[in-house]
């Protein structure tokens, strides 16, 4: 893989930027363009970086200008931002690899384990919904044209900055104060979280790899919590215990929708993954960082700086509602 060009746009996320550091590590040529705002993920020194606003067309177009083997695309989110970046590379790339997301997959899905071939389909979550048609809209070209389109599908991955219930730090602030949390459902469904360094092992041995043009491909762990077991790993790393308290996932829609979407729409239904087809192109991938270590990390850094622990009021205030209609 020495000396394969690559093309992040966008490379400073919770998941890009752990696979910006694996990919100088594998020998890549790696540019990164982003708008060059100040990141709690800094780059690696031998990455080149480029500033530039991806969606402004003729900032992107010097950008496609040049000549890459792989373009790996975090930012685009709607059919016309996909639409747009294909046009303008059209011919001077060797393989688009579009970031998509296993919340596309059939809500709720029908059978476990998800595999690729699950189908695509979330009535719940416009955001889902947009992955879904950036999806149609690329299997198109590859079927219509042969453009070398690789799609990728993360689940819930994660880095130390990232508290993986909605609120963020909320829940954290609220065991340590000895308030009783809220947890969706029963707290039995199952869920997979994915360490951004061990995504970013799946990834970087996909960019350039000839079997991947036309194909999908899902990066995650092999491991997996109920939501209970989550919550309480979060609290031991922080020193207490989580008193929790039930709610259905369509109560905490009713009091909070914008919380309530990403329930429904994801997190709600139990998400077991098979990563079979990955490790046909990536026959050494594993998943090594258990959420007992991640969750330590998501601490740590919290700790770190008071600034970093954030309440979300409105979070605050619908669990004080949901546990005092839940409990009385």
């Amino acid at each position: 893989m020495t000396g394969v060009r690559v093309l992040f746009l966008g490379g400073t996320g919770i998941i890009s930027s752990a696979c910006s550091w694996q990919a100088v590590e594998a020998g890549l040529d790696l540019t990164v363009v982003n708008r060059g705002k100040t990141s709690t993920r800094p780059l690696p020194p031998e990455a080149r970086v480029l500033t530039a606003d991806v969606d402004d067309a003729s900032a992107f177009a010097e950008v496609a200008g040049q000549d890459f083997d792989v373009v790996v695309d975090w930012l685009a989110f709607t059919p016309d931002q996909v639409r747009a970046r294909t046009d303008a590379l059209r011919g001077r790339v060797g393989q688009y690899v579009f970031i998509s997301s296993a919340s596309a997959y059939q809500t709720p899905p029908a059978r476990l384990p998800i595999t690729e071939s699950t189908p695509l389909r979330n009535p719940f979550w416009q955001y889902s919904r947009n992955k879904i048609a950036c999806e149609d809209l690329l299997t198109a070209l590859y079927r219509d044209e042969g453009y070398p389109v690789t799609i990728v599908r993360p689940s819930h991955t994660y880095d130390r900055t990232l508290v993986p219930f909605d609120g963020g730090w909320t829940i954290v602030e609220r065991m340590r104060r000895g308030q009783p949390v809220v947890v969706h459902g029963d707290g039995s469904s199952l869920w997979t979280l994915t360490h951004h360094r061990d995504f970013a092992r799946g990834l970087v041995p996909l960019l350039g790899h000839p079997r991947t043009l036309g194909e999908a491909f899902q990066i995650t762990s092999d491991d997996v919590l109920t939501w209970d077991q989550i919550a309480q790993t979060l609290a031991s790393a922080a020193g207490t215990s989580a008193q929790i308290v039930h709610v259905p996932s369509d109560a905490i829609a009713a009091a909070h929708p914008a919380w309530g979407a990403g329930l429904l729409g994801d997190k709600t239904h139990s998400a077991v993954f098979d990563n079979t087809k990955l490790r046909r192109v990536v026959p050494d991938f594993v998943a090594t960082i258990p959420f007992e270590s991640g969750a330590r990390e998501i601490i740590s850094w919290y700790d770190e700086d008071p600034a970093r622990r954030r309440i979300d009021p409105s979070i605050d205030e619908a669990m004080n509602t949901l546990i005092t209609r839940y409990t009385s």
